[in-house]
């Protein structure tokens, strides 16, 4: 993890030393310096898995000598869950049926070849295991035009969402964020695809793009951060099962 102080004097000085893991009643905890570390909405950052918390914590003892928040993505996102994601559940699985509505992998391209292909075997998957598992069809589109998505299909990823607790419904939804797809966060989050196929399957087009005209370093740049935050996430959801 980097220690470079990318945002110079405006960035927090670093004002604790030692970090450690502590268990408490309401579960795993960090302390810097023996004070309790809380949310940036003052509640208790307890976490249900230990590895998890140890994660956390090795986010913060990376830090230099000021604070860097994008290299902090693990806390960031269990800071969401604990301050927004618990309080507004509901909110956030409506949100990720909304990305179902209009999910990434429905949305073929019709030419070149390659991209067709490339798009069959990494999507097709994902879809035919939504029919599968959660007994939901979706529609696929050529092209960009917007295709409507049977609302029964719907229906079953709010189901399949239903149960799903604060922590990892927000690494959920951040996948979902990440990805364009529903689909994908949900078959990561339940197991049934990796964290490399789920990553290379939301970028089937980006990568074609710069398999044939090459990568931007400001893309680049945007994508590293992306893909820290996507590990966060999936790093969640495999604590989560």
């Amino acid at each position: 993890m980097s220690t470079a102080e990318p945002h110079g004097d405006r960035a927090p000085k670093r004002f604790y030393r030692d970090v450690s893991v502590v268990s408490r009643q309401d579960g795993f905890g960090i302390d810097l310096d023996k004070n309790t570390l809380k949310t940036p909405g003052r509640a208790p950052f307890a976490l249900p898995v230990r590895a998890l918390a140890e994660a956390a914590a090795q986010e913060w003892r990376g830090q230099g000598a000021r604070i860097d928040p994008a290299a902090m993505p693990l806390t960031a996102l269990l800071n969401t869950a604990i301050d927004q994601v618990a309080q507004n559940a509901d909110a956030v699985r409506q949100d990720i049926r909304a990305f179902a509505a209009s999910d990434l992998v429905c949305y073929r391209a019709q030419t070149p070849s390659g991209l067709v292909e490339r798009q069959n075997t990494h999507w097709d998957p994902v879809l035919a295991w939504a029919k599968t598992e959660l007994g939901a069809r979706f529609v696929l589109a050529g092209g960009i035009m917007p295709v409507e998505q049977p609302p029964p299909s719907l229906d079953r990823i709010t189901l399949a969402l239903a149960d799903v607790r604060p922590l990892p419904l927000a690494a959920a939804h951040m996948v979902t964020s990440l990805t364009g797809s529903a689909l994908l966060a949900l078959a990561l989050a339940r197991g049934r695809m990796d964290a490399e196929v789920v990553w290379n399957a939301a970028h089937v087009d980006e990568d074609w793009q710069i398999d044939n005209w090459g990568e931007d370093a400001e893309a680049g740049a945007r994508r590293a951060g992306r893909r820290l935050a996507f590990d966060a996430a999936a790093l969640v959801l495999s604590h989560s099962r």
